[in-house]
């Protein structure tokens, strides 16, 4: 490993107040010292990193690896070898893998997997329910013991609301967090984009923006009549955010995240029969859009999360209604939360605050910031560095995002994970 000098960044960090010119040191994998004119010491690798950002590596909350059981979609290694190409320097990784992450045992492969990657950190989620199937509870305090961070049935919601309210009594005993997969499937089951006028157009079933609006109105009941940390996933909805910006009024523990295909596309990218823009829940209208864009400002959502969900072709390549839901997203996340500055929704430091510094806090997982001491996770960006999103320009094993083809602006050039390079466009030694 080793010691590198960050010299004349633009250094954001917003758990520290940070945004301004200066230096980062890191020696023996952790941040040993942040401020101006820092004095290189012998034998360490001094960059000048001007008109990059430095900012704590990026914490995903909500990831799909397909492994184990799915690895011709992706696998662990190459899921964070993505991430970390992303600046992510540790994802949650959800359960529905091939078997479902509902055991000791799963989430100790995941995580011995992870370790012999050695790319970005991974932090299992275990299903709140034996085989995702909503009958029964996993035993949480042993999953906790292994190693998870969170539940979730994410994919599938628990259709039972008794079963979820115990589901988060128990989670509140142990002060654990539960991500909600908020979906009603009655409203919902068989339809493959929003219903209104473009469902009409292409003459398929929609999904009416209800079906997401009554699974976050019980779960929010739920958390502030039980107590306990719920975190709401993927919201897409107008009425979604205005019910959580009134939870969270009223004192509910809850969180909330969004992916950036919400604030950056509308249903009207389905209207080729894309099936690279098919996801679950889908693209919305322009006033959800905004509205999604509205609660990222205002704090109403926390989070930026990718729902990286890599797809083959098998998957993809087939007519529009039995093609998979899903997009990947780890490789342009950070370039579409940028668009977000540069059309003066949001400042930097919001935007880091939003892919960083508070899914670390949610998760109570180290990272998110950049002080002194702490372990050395550290990405640099270029926000000027323009790519073509190309199957040769991702790290994924999968395609599948409506992005390709585009030219995005804003590119991680090195990203750190305690200390060690894993990611390097500058060409520097590590």
């Amino acid at each position: 490993m080793t010691d590198l000098l960050l010299r004349n960044g633009r250094i954001i960090d917003p758990a520290n107040g940070l945004d301004g010119p200066g230096d980062i040191l890191v020696r023996n994998g952790r941040i040993e010292a942040v401020g101006h004119g820092i004095p290189a010491p012998d034998a360490c690798l001094l960059l000048d990193v001007t008109g990059k950002w430095v900012t704590p590596g990026l914490v995903d909350l909500h990831v799909h690896l397909r492994e184990p059981g799915e690895e011709y979609k992706e696998t662990i290694e190459s899921g964070t070898r993505a991430a970390v190409a992303g600046g992510f320097t540790a994802v949650a990784a959800m359960p529905n893998t091939l078997p479902p992450n509902d055991s000791a045992a799963v989430t100790r492969f995941i995580l011995e997997r992870a370790r012999d990657a050695g790319n970005a950190r991974v932090h299992p989620v275990a299903a709140i329910t034996r085989g995702r199937a909503g009958k029964e509870l996993t035993e949480f305090d042993d999953l906790l013991r292994a190693g998870a961070v969170a539940f979730s049935d994410d994919g599938s919601p628990v259709q039972d609301a008794g079963l979820m309210r115990i589901a988060l009594e128990y989670a509140q005993g142990l002060d654990a967090l539960i991500i909600s997969h908020a979906e009603e499937p009655a409203l919902s089951e068989g339809g493959c984009v929003n219903e209104g006028r473009i469902s009409t157009l292409l003459g398929l079933k929609g999904i009416p923006w209800a079906a997401e609006d009554i699974a976050v109105f019980r779960d929010v009941a739920l958390a502030e009549l039980t107590g306990a940390r719920l975190h709401i996933a993927h919201v897409s909805t107008r009425g979604a955010v205005e019910i959580i910006r009134r939870a969270k009024g009223r004192g509910v523990r809850v969180s909330a995240e969004t992916a950036p295909h919400y604030f950056s596309l509308t249903e009207e990218a389905v209207l080729d029969f894309d099936t690279r823009a098919k996801m679950n829940p889908p693209l919305r209208t322009e006033e959800d859009r905004q509205a999604i864009i509205e609660g990222l400002a205002d704090g109403t959502l926390d989070v930026i999360a990718t729902d990286h969900a890599p797809h083959s072709s098998l998957e993809k390549d087939v007519e529009f209604p039995l093609a998979a839901s899903g997009i990947i997203g780890l490789e342009t996340a950070f370039p579409l939360s940028l668009a977000l500055v540069r059309a003066g929704r949001l400042d930097p430091a919001h935007i880091i605050r939003l892919l960083s510094t508070t899914p670390a806090q949610i998760l109570r997982i180290p990272g998110g910031t950049l002080s002194p001491g702490d372990r050395a996770d550290i990405a640099v960006f270029d926000p000027e560095r323009s790519f073509e999103v190309t199957p040769e320009n991702l790290c994924s094993k999968s395609h599948n995002t409506p992005f390709l083809g585009t030219t995005l602006t804003g590119r991680a050039v090195l990203t750190l994970v305690g200390g060690r390079i894993v990611h390097n466009l500058l060409g520097v030694g590590g």
